[in-house]
């Protein structure tokens, strides 16, 4: 029969009445191959971490009959659990799973004679239980009756000032008396349900002190012998790697160790052990502590008349039939290539040696990439430990990085993975000349692919940059008057470095490109979307300069029409213009010229009319006060007369002035609009 996996939808908490009174027992694990007995442990058989802070456990086992599986959780993974616990039982068509809710302590306190959820103090207790028959002892006299209740007063003749102190009021046969409770020696309750849940509370604060774990147990009923897998998924550390690269053996070693840590409340013993690089979609929901929904309030339901009301009518199609929900995906780590290089020195004996060390196997999984460590592991709780990941001979060329700051170079090395595995991204620490070199980062690292690695500085070589700007113009055009010129903006880096080696040493430029630029010289090496490569030999004792050019072509349009006579003069002699375009530019000069003649022309003629305008304003001012008849008011009369018309004539000539303008803006303009010239 095939095995059908139950997936739980839902879980139900029980909550026992006697759950908490009982305890639970931490259950001890059962050996492999024999069958599990009720409240045993399902074996641990594999545990896969990955770098998203989650890890897959998986219990699997042989049982006969009904089983009771108990599994321990720490607090914090408790919401985890309950959210991803799958059941895989081929016999079990009810199983059910009961777990203490995060409120049952307090809770159950909360609901004994004597509540102790809030760790009260006694006169709180006492207060509590008005009503309730007791025995007290002070003094060696022992008296009966039942608390009325705690108050408070000022005790006097303390040494430390004003304090109060709880008195208890007692009702007895003799009438209500008062007791300081700190001369009452012992309170018996008479009540035998009281004297039970004090000891119980105690029982269970006692039980919880200190309990950090909490468990699920799994009950699977059933009558014969089957096989039965449990999974979940937890919180977890995250599993880290760290490299060595030893430079110095005849073949470059590489080799990972992976860093795992099991912080769970069960110990490996001989787990399958799975390393997963790669994020997942994950979140956590509060599914442990108990939720309760706020309702209204409604009045009671007395006599009067039913308030009218109205009803949604049914959506059409099958009620309660929803949509098919899409999962979300597996999400693939993306990562980066580090841009950042690095060089090598001489070779060594090898430090770190191979051929011994048995590594994971590597393989894709769903989108992500998943080592498999290839023997069991096993592991207290609590405990952490190094384990074998890669180990393989590789590709590694020495080299000096620069990338134009700093004083001295880079050392580091071109390395390509040959491991046929995806790496991820951690500390290498290298070894080279038998001795450490120093430290290196990588990232993520393709099979196959080729990468830098730096460890330290060559201060053996000094390095210094400078750069500079050089402006040209490049290519210009006229059309529909408009010239557009692009400017050629070349930048240059020069890189010179100092050699005080007595050997020749390669180097590896790492330059930044600028933005919007191609390069002009000298070719690549490689290129990545930020920077160029370049290779160069550094020979021993000599200084080496290396020049890189970039090309930025800038457009510059000039709208030829609105442009100043001193611009368009400016243009017409630029030699960087082309000719065609310069002798163009000089009849536009010319024409220029001429509109700006005739605008001058225009406001002569304005300013001669406006002082007319105002010689002719005075003079009539001057005819009215001293009359047409006098003599000099004649004069004033003949005068007028003759700047109107001055007036008149300086008005025909304004307008033959305008029209002028006019003709010469319309040849300026048609002559521009009419060239189409490019450059040659």
């Amino acid at each position: 029969m095939k095995n059908k996996i139950i997936f739980l939808l839902l879980v139900f908490a029980f909550v026992m009445p006697n759950l908490w009174a009982q305890g639970i027992q931490e259950p001890t694990q059962a050996s492999d191959g024999a069958a599990l007995n009720a409240g045993t442990v399902l074996p641990l058989k594999k545990v896969v971490i990955l770098t998203s802070g989650l890890a897959y456990y998986e219990h699997s086992g042989s049982v006969s009959g009904s089983a009771n599986i108990t599994i321990p959780f720490r607090f914090d993974a408790m919401n985890d659990a309950l959210k991803t616990l799958v059941i895989n039982d081929s016999a079990s068509a009810n199983p059910s799973v009961i777990y203490q809710a995060e409120n049952t302590l307090v809770q159950t306190l909360r609901s004994l004679a004597i509540d102790l959820s809030d760790s009260p103090d006694l006169p709180t207790i006492l207060s509590r239980l008005r009503g309730v028959e007791a025995g007290i002892s002070f003094s060696g006299v022992t008296n009966t009756g039942r608390i009325a209740g705690i108050e408070y007063r000022v005790a006097t003749g303390s040494v430390f000032g004003e304090t109060r102190q709880p008195w208890l009021i007692f009702n007895t046969s003799d009438g209500i008396k008062s007791y300081n409770l700190q001369e009452i020696t012992s309170i018996k309750f008479k009540e035998s349900n009281i004297e039970n849940d004090l000891n119980r509370a105690l029982d269970l604060i006692a039980s919880s002190r200190n309990n950090l774990s909490r468990f699920l147990n799994i009950n699977l009923p059933g009558t014969s012998r089957r096989n039965v897998s449990i999974s979940y998924v937890v919180p977890s550390p995250v599993w880290k790697v760290s490299y060595r690269l030893d430079l110095g053996a005849s073949k470059p070693l590489f080799q990972g160790w992976a860093i795992v840590d099991n912080d769970s409340d069960t110990d490996w013993n001989n787990v399958e052990l799975s390393l997963v690089a790669g994020r997942p979609t994950s979140f956590i929901q509060e599914l442990y502590p108990p939720y309760y929904v706020s309702r209204p309030v409604q009045p009671l339901a007395l006599a009067g008349t039913a308030t009218a009301v109205t009803h949604d009518r049914s959506p059409s199609g099958p009620a309660g039939v929803e949509g098919n929900v899409p999962r979300p995906e597996s999400q693939m780590m993306r990562m980066s290539m580090a841009d950042e290089a690095y060089s090598a020195a001489p070779r060594a004996a090898p430090v770190v040696t191979g051929g011994t060390v048995q590594t994971a196997a590597g393989a894709d999984a769903g989108g992500q990439f998943e080592f498999t460590i290839k023997n069991p592991v096993t592991l207290n709780r609590r405990m952490s430990a190094m384990l074998p990941l890669v180990e393989a001979e590789i590709e590694a060329r020495g080299v000096l990085i620069y990338n134009g700051t700093g004083r001295y170079p880079r050392l580091g090395a071109e390395i390509t993975n040959s491991s046929k595995m995806k790496l991820p991204a951690g500390p290498i620490t290298v070894y080279d000349g038998g001795v450490y070199a120093g430290d290196a980062l990588i990232e993520f690292w393709n099979e196959g692919e080729k990468r830098f690695i730096s460890f330290g500085e060559d201060l053996s070589v000094t390095a210094n940059t400078s750069a500079s700007t050089a402006r040209a113009i490049n290519t210009v055009s006229v059309s529909g008057g408009v010239m557009l010129i692009n400017n050629s903006i070349t930048h240059s880096r020069t890189y010179t470095f100092l050699s005080s080696a007595s050997v020749s040493k390669q180097m590896v430029i790492e330059h930044s490109r600028t933005s919007n630029t191609e390069l002009v010289s000298p070719a690549a090496n490689e290129q990545t979307a930020a920077i160029y490569r370049f290779n160069v030999t550094l020979p021993g004792g000599r200084e080496t300069a290396v020049t890189v050019n970039e090309r930025q072509i800038v457009s510059e349009r000039i709208t030829l029409v609105s442009q100043h006579i001193n611009s368009l003069l400016s243009y017409s002699t630029n030699q960087e213009i082309p000719a065609n375009v310069r002798t163009a530019l000089t009849r536009a000069v010319e024409l220029r010229r001429a509109v700006d003649a005739a605008e001058t022309n225009v406001r002569t003629i304005e300013a001669q009319r406006n002082s007319l305008i105002a010689d002719q304003d005075r003079v009539r001012r001057n005819l009215e006060a001293a009359g047409n008849q006098t003599q000099q008011g004649q004069e004033y009369l003949r005068r007028l007369v003759a700047l109107d018309n001055e007036i008149d004539t300086a008005a025909t000539n304004l307008n033959r002035a305008n029209a002028d303008v006019r003709a010469a803006r319309t040849a300026f303009e048609n002559y521009l609009n009419g060239l189409n010239l490019n450059s040659r």
